[in-house]
């Protein structure tokens, strides 16, 4: 018996078919994959996160972008939803569609149980690729625990761990600090 190879899709055809689509996938190598919902905690999570950011934008020339908003890894062919991006100054788009952003300053992925694995390992290598991008924020959903990876000058990323409800995260390339009280308020988690 012979197995059907799956179809393999160029990046254009993947974009028109995700504009249509009723549901979320990401794309790499020809390949698209189903985008998973998120648990209550995760959505809330997200949404301190986009309060806190944009609260800290005020007459800024950075913008926090949701879940919605598509970021292309140019180099290795990843476009993906990140739970959180930021942009400062002009923003560089796929195409005139301006759904998918070439040139995100920050990442934040809030981790689950289904991702977690893929989230730091090779998800992460395909942001590394990504010259704009100065930090990677890896947000635990079940305790307060945020991980910091920030691009050095020999673009070796050095890793902090922030651990605890008194924790904070200061993000430097972007002049912002979350406390991690914030970022899971209303959140049942383990402290």
């Amino acid at each position: 018996m012979s197995l059907q190879p799956k179809p393999r899709f160029a990046p254009e055809e993947y974009l028109e078919m995700e504009r249509k689509a009723a549901y979320k996938s990401e794309y790499h190598d020809g390949e698209i994959f189903a985008v998973a919902g998120a648990s209550e905690g995760h959505i809330s999570i997200v949404g301190n996160l986009m309060y806190l950011l944009v609260g800290q934008f005020k007459g800024r020339d950075c913008k926090a972008y949701s879940n919605d908003m598509k970021v292309r890894a140019t180099a290795t062919g990843l476009f993906t939803y990140p739970d959180v991006v930021v942009l400062c100054g002009e923003p560089r788009f796929n195409d005139q569609h301006k759904d998918a952003l070439m040139n995100p300053r920050v990442i934040i992925e809030v981790l689950s149980d289904s991702t977690e694995a893929y989230d730091r390992g090779n998800k992460f290598e395909h942001y590394r690729s990504i010259e704009s991008l100065s930090d990677y924020l890896l947000v635990a959903q079940d305790r307060p625990d945020i991980e910091h990876l920030v691009r050095q000058p020999d673009q070796k990323w050095l890793y902090s761990a922030n651990k605890g409800i008194d924790a904070r995260v200061e993000i430097p390339s972007i002049n912002c600090v979350l406390l991690l009280a914030e970022v899971y308020d209303k959140v049942d988690v383990k402290r």
